[in-house]
């Protein structure tokens, strides 16, 4: 399959709407868990995550990349500065790695129609392209390590699969730096590394 990614600023807030639908992606989540810090989180409801996550599009860098197919929204990633991530600055499983500036991609939201169909890995190159673009040096994740998890006996839930799959950064130039548990890993580009061996 062949997608377009692109940031979405303020003129594709009704592509990245429809995407989300009536629910907001994941539970009225409308991709703020790890933006807001959570008695804000809570506090907004949906309508003021939305709201808030709307008034993003209109910001700059924007708050994240969709990807299209013949015209049509299937996929979402949020990425930016680790520090624009509230939740994320705080967490206790994960820390800052370093002191380094990082670019964090923190969630994935793809249609059900288009799943397992390689969405996932053109927002993650998109996303990167994206930071590139905006001066980042370092791009983030935090995704899971599957077959750790399927080891224990678990299951790839929709909750679990929002902060991605590890194979998918290791094909894209990511290596592992740590780990936020057993099945979560912290992976990092650099991206003039990334650069050096695309030429």
């Amino acid at each position: 399959m062949t997608y377009q990614v692109h940031p979405v600023t303020a003129d594709r807030w009704p592509d990245l709407e429809a995407l989300f639908g009536p629910q907001g992606a994941y539970s009225g989540c409308w991709c703020m868990h790890w933006r807001l810090m959570r008695p804000q989180f809570k506090e907004l409801g949906e309508e003021g995550r939305k709201a808030a996550l709307r008034h993003l599009t209109h910001t700059d860098p924007a708050p994240g990349v969709l990807a299209y197919q013949d015209g049509a929204p299937v996929g979402w990633c949020s990425i930016g500065p680790r520090e624009a991530f509230a939740a994320l600055e705080a967490s206790r499983t994960l820390k800052r790695v370093d002191d380094q500036p990082v670019w964090s991609i923190v969630c994935y939201y793809v249609a059900e129609t288009a799943r397992r169909s390689g969405v996932m890995a053109a927002l993650l190159r998109g996303a990167v392209e994206y930071a590139r673009q905006q001066g980042a040096g370092i791009v983030e994740g935090y995704p899971i390590d599957l077959p750790t998890l399927l080891s224990k006996g678990k299951k790839l839930t929709g909750f679990l699969s929002f902060v991605g799959i590890a194979s998918a950064y290791r094909e894209a130039g990511f290596v592992e730096v740590g780990h936020a548990s057993e099945t979560q890993l912290i992976m990092r580009c650099i991206i003039d590394q990334l650069e050096l061996q695309r030429d």
